[in-house]
């Protein structure tokens, strides 16, 4: 059976190789961009995988929610029901780390931006339905009044906390759904692939990007994963592993929540 299956980020690096793994299984792609020209060169190259199903493109820029709002709201203009969101789209390295409302553009694009893109699209989803967001190993303890209150952080810094941040939100949310709504599945798609993301950071070419397709890939459509919700994938182990002991306490998971709550309200 065939399903509809949104990726963020999925011009290039994983996003891309999980795109045309998954397209060739001939399900439904929603694929997410910051560029028109990429957008429309990736649904190209989509749409020519043999067994390819329809492929739809969105253009947003993750640092505007108010560009993550009116996505959204196209995606269900489009669609009835969606199976599958892929939260991939995420920024360590950049040009212009505040974005125009003077937030870390790491914690905006890493965490807050999936959350509410997740928590809009929530009511397309069915209780089988699933979320998968890309977390990473490096995950350090976020802190929250710093952000909150615009001070600035390390390229470092920033993405490690903002991937906590996505991986606090992801234990708590799916807690919070349980069984009535899809599963939420953070996952460590493996360190040091090679994206761009790494190459801009660490200056290396990185390990093999279908690595992390294939987790992905597998996060978003194997049994394995089934009744996952809540939990944490590392791909370095090869199995389901405990995060960071900060997303193991449900009143700072709480906390997390909240503040991004507050953030998008």
């Amino acid at each position: 059976m065939t399903k509809t299956i949104m990726i963020t980020g999925a011009t290039d690096g994983i996003g891309f190789e999980t795109a045309k793994m998954i397209a060739a299984q001939g399900h439904t792609l929603l694929l997410h961009g910051r560029s028109a020209q990429k957008l429309e060169h990736t649904a190209a190259q989509i749409a020519n995988i043999p067994g390819a199903g329809k492929v739809h493109t969105y253009r947003a820029d993750l640092t505007d929610l108010s560009a993550v709002r009116a996505m959204a709201n196209e995606i269900k203009n489009g669609f009835e029901a969606i199976d599958v969101l892929i939260n991939n789209a995420g920024v360590f390295v950049t040009s212009h780390p505040i974005t125009a409302d003077g937030y870390d553009t790491r914690f905006i694009v890493n965490a807050v931006a999936p959350y509410l893109l997740t928590k809009l699209l929530l009511p397309m989803f069915s209780s089988t339905g699933r979320v998968v967001n890309l977390s990473s190993a490096a995950q350090s303890p976020v802190q929250l009044d710093d952000f909150l209150n615009k001070r600035s952080f390390s390229d470092n810094a920033a993405y490690a906390q903002s991937k906590l941040a996505l991986t606090m939100w992801s234990a708590e949310l799916g807690q919070e759904l349980d069984a009535n709504g899809p599963s939420i599945i953070a996952v460590n798609p493996a360190s040091f692939l090679g994206s761009k993301m790494v190459k801009d950071a660490y200056g290396q070419s990185g390990k093999d990007l279908q690595i992390g397709a294939d987790i992905l890939t597998r996060a978003a459509l194997s049994e394995e994963f089934a009744d996952a919700s809540g939990r944490y994938y590392d791909n370095d182990r090869k199995a389901f592993a405990q995060p960071h002991p900060d997303a193991l306490d449900s009143a700072k998971n709480k906390r997390v929540v909240e503040a991004v709550e507050h953030l998008i309200s």
